[in-house]
């Protein structure tokens, strides 16, 4: 099942819904298909210069690692020489805290990730596994 356009775009829409109702800072959104290319952004009146940039970079390592950007973090204060050696690697950067989470199929296959950025990583996270439950799919933060 890939990731459409139309799928992409309640994802998105839900996500700012869900942050809406919790009176979140401005939010940038970024959704992107399994081989990492953007399918649907907003950027939210307000939302800071490099917001796309971070939001992007959280759901990019988020398909580069096959996890969760939350389980990234993990990595990054765990093991923090090889962090630092595959970081440079992955195009885009990787933003190594919560906020970029899998978008799953109902058969678990990863069909892309959503990466969030603008309020505290917790919030951008929350916000995106509600946008992804509301399009009917499974969000994996890690």
């Amino acid at each position: 099942m890939p990731l459409t356009l139309a799928l992409a775009h309640k994802i998105l829409a839900s996500a700012l819904e869900f942050a809406h109702s919790k009176a979140m800072r401005p939010l940038t959104v970024v959704v992107l298909d399994a081989r990492a290319a953007v399918i649907a952004v907003a950027s939210e009146d307000g939302s800071s210069l490099d917001r796309f940039n971070v939001a992007r970079a959280k759901a990019r390592g988020a398909l580069a690692f096959n996890l969760g950007s939350r389980a990234i973090e993990k990595i990054a204060t765990d093991r923090p020489h090889f962090f630092a050696g595959v970081a440079p690697m992955i195009e885009g950067g990787i933003v190594p805290v919560a906020g970029g989470v899998l978008i799953r199929s109902a058969d678990r296959a990863i069909i892309g990730a959503i990466g969030i950025s603008g309020d505290n990583s917790d919030n951008d996270e929350a916000a995106g596994l509600a946008g992804i439950a509301a399009a009917g799919l499974i969000g994996d933060g890690g």
